[in-house]
């Protein structure tokens, strides 16, 4: 009997969650395909047919995540009106808060792929195209409304987006503040910094300092403790005088309106004596 696309993404679903079960009450090493799938109540052949491996099964679980959060972020009531760094921020949430009941899976799989956020999401996962096009949205809607000029690199800082969100993903992970508060505070200031530069024009020069710093200081960068979040105050700091200045050297410089020519005033005739 043929199964349908329904049944199978349901056990798809099924075999994903009974991985995460398991490998976090018993460690990825000792916990097996066999263990997984009588777990999930299909056949111990059956799993490869979705999962050829243990760490598909891993990668599955991001790939999974990724695209319920999407469907999160979109439902979100009057997600339209919302800003830039809004969207950004709503979507960054909505994948932190489907991982918060799996932390302690999310922890050993960042530690399984190399201890490097970046691999969790490789070139064949289907949720990176659909993250990046959905951040391209964004952009393109912020600048339609004018929220930001017109970028000619919004393809890339989509694109960069993937690397961004595995870099909040491992500061999360080290992060023992209340309620993460330190996890909050650090999307709130890197999103503010972005579109405090989208909004200025310099994209070019933000796109290659991003991916710099993203992608080859981003295991020191997003330790907790590494004085991140002071860097980020700074750098944001600079970013709003930087802008306030522009502003204004631009407001010098626009013409000033004529000045109005008052125009006389009609001599008031007094009535003559009776």
């Amino acid at each position: 009997m043929k199964t349908t696309q329904a049944q199978q993404d349901k056990t798809r679903r099924t075999l994903i969650q009974c991985a995460v079960d398991a490998i976090t009450a018993h460690g990825f090493d000792n916990t097996t395909m066999k263990q997984i799938a009588r777990a999930a109540k299909i056949g111990d052949a059956t799993i490869y047919k979705y999962f050829p491996t243990k760490e598909k099964l891993v990668l599955g679980y991001f790939d999974q995540l990724i695209f319920d959060a999407i469907d999160a972020t979109l439902q979100t009531p009057g997600l339209a009106d919302y800003g830039l760094q809004e969207k950004l921020q709503r979507l960054t949430d909505a994948v932190l808060e489907l991982m918060l009941p799996d932390r302690e899976f999310v922890a050993q799989a960042r530690t399984l792929l190399g201890r490097a956020p970046l691999a969790m999401l490789g070139q064949q996962m289907a949720g990176k195209q659909a993250m990046t096009h959905l951040v391209l949205t964004f952009l393109q809607a912020a600048e339609e409304s004018a929220e930001m000029p017109t970028c000619s690199f919004k393809s890339g800082l989509a694109a960069l987006y993937n690397d961004y969100l595995f870099g909040v993903l491992a500061y999360w992970l080290n992060d023992d503040s209340d309620e993460f508060a330190d996890t909050t505070q650090f999307i709130d200031l890197s999103l503010g910094l972005l579109v405090l530069t989208l909004r200025s024009g310099v994209v070019n020069q933000a796109l290659q300092l991003g991916g710099f710093v993203l992608r080859s200081q981003m295991a020191r960068l997003m330790v907790r403790g590494s004085g991140v979040l002071d860097l980020l105050r700074l750098a944001k700091q600079a970013a709003q005088a930087s802008q306030g200045h522009n502003e204004r050297v631009h407001s010098a410089h626009e013409p000033k309106p004529a000045p109005k020519r008052k125009t006389a005033k009609a001599p008031v005739r007094r009535k003559a004596a009776p």
